[in-house]
């Protein structure tokens, strides 16, 4: 049980460090509101009403505000993930430090299991009160 909960946590671990040290970026191309292609690796593909717009814009002499519009989303990873012991304070370092010989301490005598009744052993039966009076407790 020890050993699962152990590896369960060194995965989850893992991946938290590697989703926020990943960059990615979301493109996506909308004709209007309505979203007509999205993409995580390359560049959108566009619906093609740009370039008939751009003919009738021409044609009339003033351009209109197009309908397509192209969206970018991206999300900067973290750089810096080694984190140096000296930029702490000597207040921080001090608690670190205790912190650690503490709870190292704390479980300095518990490796052997101490039983007070081990050289006692239980008393005669003479007769069994409960089941003689048949009064037992829920």
């Amino acid at each position: 049980m020890k050993n699962n909960f152990h590896r369960v946590l060194s995965v989850c671990m893992a991946l938290g460090v590697l989703f926020t040290t990943t960059s990615f970026t979301v493109d996506m191309h909308f004709c209007g509101k309505a979203l007509v292609d999205f993409s995580l690796v390359q560049n959108v593909q566009t619906c093609g009403m740009e370039k008939e717009q751009s003919k009738k814009s021409c044609e009339k002499g003033f351009s209109k505000k197009a309908c397509c519009t192209d969206k970018q989303i991206s999300v900067d990873g973290h750089d810096d993930l080694k984190s140096s012991f000296n930029k702490l304070t000597f207040e921080q370092q001090t608690f670190v430090a205790t912190f650690f010989y503490t709870y190292i301490n704390l479980f300095e005598g518990l490796d052997e299991n101490v039983i007070p009744f081990k050289n006692y052993s239980p008393p005669f039966l003479i007769r069994d009160v409960q089941k003689l009076h048949e009064t037992y407790l829920i």
